[in-house]
Parts: C-alpha cells; structure tokens; sequence
C-alpha cells in the first residue's frame, strides 16, 4: 500500500483595526451589539448607495502585506464576488481577484519557508444563528474590512498549519493591524485539504473546511479530513472532485456541504463603483519604514541578547507588550534572567488571577526595574522580593523602595553582625556540622536557614553561605 501525505493550503480571514467599515461609515465593533443596529444603506446594499474605501483599511492591509514578506503591487482594484447567500444583502461581496493589493510572500515556521499567494483585501458578510425552526441573520458584521491571507499548498499536517496560524497571528499583532480575536469572531480560517502519495508533485482533488474559529478546531478538522479522505483512498474510491465541507466541533466530524465553487461561478468583474489603487514607489518605502521588530527576529534577538531559554522566549515574545515590559525591567535592573523569572512567574500569576493583559498591569516596568535592581544590589532579598513587596506593589502601587523602608526589609549586608549570627548558629548545632564535615553538603542548607531565621530573613543569603562555609 502505497504512503500517502497531506497537501494543505490556508486561507485565513483577519479583521482590519479600523474605526469604520471598508466602505461606509458604520462602527466597525459589532461585538456583542444587538443585531442588526450596526447597519446603513451602503452595507445594505440599498439601490443607488455608493461605496467609499476606508484608507486606513487599505493602509494597515498594506502594511501587514509587507510584514509577510509580500510585494505590493502598485496598481490593484476591487472586484465584485456574486453569489446569493442570507448573510449577503449585497447579492454580491466587494472582493478582489486577479490584481489584488499584494503577491509572492512567506513566512518561516521552525526551518520551513511557508509560502504566500497574496493577501488581498475585502469585505465581510453577515452571521447566520442556525435554530430549531430556521436560521436567524445578523447584518451587523456586514461590510466590515478583511484581509484575507492565502497560502500556497504546501503544509503538511494540521500541526503545522496552527503553527502557521499562531505566527500569522503575531505578526498582525506585532504590526498593529488587527486584534486578531478569536473569541470576538476576528480571525478565521478555510483549510484546503487533498491528499497523494509521498513523493509526488500532483495535486488532487481537495475539500475547502469552511469557518474554522479556534486553533484547536482548525487542527482537529484538518486531521479528521485526511482520515476521511485515506479511508476513501484506501477502498479504490479516491475523492473525485473538490468539495466544500464543514467541521462539527461538538461531534468532532467532518460533513460534505457541496461541490466545490470555482471562480467563474462567482462571476467576478471590476467593481464598478470603486476606483483602482494606485500606490508609488515611495509610498511602499515609507510603510516599511513604520514596521516594528518581527516575532521571529526578536525571538534570535532575545536568544543571542538575553541568553534565555528557548520555552521563555516564545512565552516573552507572544506578546508584543509583554516583550516590551521585560526589556524595560532588564533595562532598570540589568538582568535579564532575574527579569525574565519575575515577570514570568510573579506578575503573570497576579494577572492570570484577574484575568487581565500585561497592558492592564499594576506594577509598572519601572517599579518592577527597580524592586530588581535591589535584588541584584544586595538590598533585599529574592524571597522578600517576590513575597511581601511584590504583594504590597501590586494592591497598592507603592515605589518598591518606600515598602522596604517603611517595613525595614533592607536586607544586613554588614558582615560582623552576619558573622556573629552565624557562629552562633554553628556553635549550637554540632550534628549538622558534624553531617557536612563527613560529605553531606546539603546539610548546609540547613545551617543557613537557621542562621536567615536568627536574623529574621535580613541577612544576605550569599554572605551567610560563604561564612557559614569558611567557619566549617
């Protein structure tokens, strides 16, 4: 029996951040608004209306082209997609085919370069509410603006294409174009799916998966056709045409939908009422110059700067904010170890309990700089740091310096006082002494949580190891 691989291709539907929708002036947040409020004539479609194209929607579509590695094309235009659906007052969605905004781009996922049909701008349709006794339509979402970014087949299982997902994801985010919230109906996915035997170059018959909201549905739907499809294989009855199917999430199965539209069913001509985009040389440069650092060059950046590890680096740079606080910390304190470890365990902990984003924060990067820069000084300890202070910083909003003093938690670096402490603590407990001398070196441990308790957790840790060593 001959190995079989899958050939997929990811079409992925992101929500422009603009105020207004692409081509009228309706709010562009429709989420959880009460239906069918958010609507004027012009996204209605009502006879005579014409369309206006948001210019931010374009700019931010243009700069997450360039951010994928696309090239802008400098002449493209809209087109009319016709199609009769419930959700689509227009008769038709305001699309664009064979000139569209950008081409050729890429993206890499590990070591493999995913390539980029286009990314090409568009407007969204309504939502159907399937219920008991027939389907309710909310034209809210109409007209809102979209990029839709195409890849080429050449993605090798449902793992890899949340892979490439995830990035996609960062990336609009890292740019500033689209919030990309899932939860919020944001961003979207179709997975083409076709399979062939290993080796070959043919690209067989394929199943569209339509509207998948989650990367977890995205993956276990593209799994699931694949079975479908080896199974169909494996009987001498390969798939004979393409097809258009949905993913039952609560079932967790594939069903057949219909055939599968090709692109003279939609009927595609210029969009009458919209001019062409015209887009210069210059224009190009100036947008590249507004893109910030990329996940993946600030993921090598972080490695090679910061020396961190490679799990604490893609929890870091996940999130363009969170990137951004932790080199501020490091900046203050000057170490970004100790910064990474605070801010991925101590902050995240208060945040995750509240539920907010690193940008809803309560302790600012230069508190927590300088809470750490104490630390690294010798003025507190780690433990006090990441208990009572941090604690005290995060309900109240103190300056850590003010909690030390007004709590008298500087840490006794004064090596008399130390030394006295710790001879004490030596003299009092021979056993101990006794187990380190014959071999057992955790039982130092032991002797210098004595000698922190005798000086109620003020002595310098490291101090307190060095002497209690040197007198043993």
């Amino acid at each position: 029996m001959a190995e079989l691989e899958a050939v997929i291709g990811l079409e992925i539907h992101a929500q422009i951040s603009t105020k207004t929708k692409m081509f009228c002036r309706c709010d562009n947040d429709s989420f959880n608004k009460e239906p069918n409020i958010n609507v004027c004539p012009v996204c209605m479609g009502f006879p005579g209306m014409l369309p206006v194209t948001n210019e931010e929607a374009l700019r931010k579509g243009i700069l997450a082209a360039l951010a994928l590695n696309c090239e802008v094309q400098k002449f493209s235009k809209f087109d009319r997609k016709n199609y009769f659906y419930p959700d689509l007052p227009k008769g038709f969605q305001i699309s664009q085919y064979d000139q569209p905004i950008s081409k050729n781009g890429w993206i890499e996922i590990g070591s493999k370069k995913i390539r980029i049909t286009r990314l090409h701008l568009e407007d969204d349709a309504g939502k159907l509410t399937h219920v008991k006794n027939g389907t309710l339509v909310d034209y809210n979402r109409t007209g809102t603006p979209l990029m839709e970014i195409v890849s080429e087949p050449c993605i090798s299982s449902g793992a890899e294409a949340v892979l490439y997902a995830k990035e996609i994801q960062k990336i609009l985010r890292y740019v500033g174009v689209s919030e990309a919230d899932m939860e919020k109906g944001m961003m979207r996915f179709d997975a083409s799916v076709s399979i062939r035997e290993k080796g070959s170059k043919k690209l067989n018959n394929r199943s569209e998966i339509k509207n998948l909201n989650s990367f977890k549905s995205l993956e276990s739907a593209i799994i699931a056709e694949i079975a479908r499809q080896e199974v169909l294989w494996d009987d001498g009855k390969p798939q004979k045409e393409d097809l258009t199917v949905g993913w039952n999430d609560e079932k967790q199965e594939i069903y057949v939908m219909r055939s599968k539209e090709g692109s003279s069913d939609y009927r595609y001509f210029p969009e009458p009422d919209i001019p062409p985009i015209i887009i210069t040389g210059e224009q190009i440069e100036k947008l590249k110059s507004e893109l910030p650092e990329m996940p993946a060059t600030k993921r090598e950046r972080f490695s090679s700067q910061y020396k961190l590890s490679e799990d604490d680096i893609a929890v870091l740079v996940s999130d363009l904010s969170l990137a951004d606080y932790f080199e501020k910390v490091v900046s203050i304190c000057g170490d970004a170890k100790l910064s990474s470890s605070f801010v991925l365990t101590i902050l995240m902990k208060y945040l995750k309990e509240e539920l907010i984003s690193v940008d809803e924060k309560k302790v600012t990067a230069e508190m927590m700089g300088a809470l750490l820069k104490m630390v690294s000084d010798g003025k507190i300890s780690n433990n006090v740091a990441k208990g009572e202070i941090f604690e005290e910083m995060y309900k109240t909003g103190k300056d850590p310096a003010l909690i030390v003093k007004k709590k008298g938690l500087e840490q006794i670096s004064d090596t008399g006082a130390i030394e006295e402490a710790c001879k004490k603590i030596v003299d009092t407990n021979p056993g101990i002494v006794a187990d380190i001398k014959a071999g057992k070196d955790r039982a130092v441990g032991a002797l210098i949580g004595l000698v922190m308790k005798e000086m109620k957790g003020k002595a310098n840790p490291k101090l307190v190891d060095g002497i209690v060593r040197k007198m043993i």
